[in-house]
């Protein structure tokens, strides 16, 4: 069995609310360990005093970062020399940056450039270019805990409906095309490879559309038939047209 990707989160606390940071730690615990948690701002800023509450509960290191120039964003310079330093640095495996900032796109292809791949968590104000360079992208409202919920915070969108889901062009498109790169001749695709084929060509989550697993969004979806093969562990699908 290989080991576990060592993970560095570098978080913007200017540009993304510190609501959904279990979420996204509960998130990244799918594709390996955060061993680095690097939450960089200036902390004599009172707005930032959510982010304070949540450092030591989730262990994550504060980067102070003085805000030496008015109507500079020295935080968005100091999160990529940190982030540039690890990757020099050989310790991890991959990043996620939690952050709704597109200056950060081309820090996103450098990291690529390197054979490392980004997770990107960020609010629905995020840029399309940042969106786009990350693999996947994450919508940090649907990440928002139970717990926080209770507390007033911004509640998770619902799951889209079947109908919803039909009418993005985009995402059949997607799905569609990962089916057909990836079946037999006889049309059928093992889920498994779908699911990588969606993850190496595209920003794509589930949970962006409400489901926490991309099986669930398929069969929701009704756009392909089903086979639970290899005594129930393996799932394939084929186009429905077909």
């Amino acid at each position: 069995m290989s080991e576990r990707k060592r993970i560095a989160l570098l978080i913007d606390c200017d540009n993304v609310s510190h609501n959904s940071i279990e979420g996204v730690l509960e998130e990244l615990a799918k594709y390996g360990m955060v061993n680095v948690r690097h939450a960089h701002g200036d902390w004599n800023n009172p707005s930032l005093s959510g982010w304070i509450d949540r450092l030591h509960p989730y262990a994550i290191r504060p980067m102070q970062q003085f805000a030496y120039t008015k109507g500079k964003n020295a935080t968005d310079s100091a999160m990529i020399i940190d982030a540039m330093d690890l990757l020099y640095s050989q310790n991890v495996d991959a990043f996620a940056l939690m952050t709704s900032d597109s200056d950060f796109t081309p820090l996103v292809l450098r990291i690529l450039e390197s054979g490392l791949p980004v997770y990107g968590f960020g609010e629905k104000k995020t840029p399309k270019p940042f969106v786009d360079a990350c693999s996947p992208f994450i919508y940090t409202e649907n990440l928002v805990s139970e717990s926080e919920i209770k507390t007033g915070s911004p509640q998770h969108l619902t799951k889209k409906s079947k109908q919803e889901l039909r009418k993005d062009t985009s995402l059949v498109k997607l799905l569609r095309t990962a089916v057909e790169q990836t079946s037999d001749d006889d049309g059928w695709a093992d889920m498994s490879r779908v699911g990588h084929y969606i993850s190496n060509n595209s920003s794509f989550s589930s949970i962006n559309y409400g489901y926490k697993k991309l099986g669930d969004l398929i069969k929701a979806s009704e756009l392909f038939d089903i086979e639970m093969r290899k005594d129930g562990k393996a799932m394939y699908i084929k186009d429905v047209r077909k």
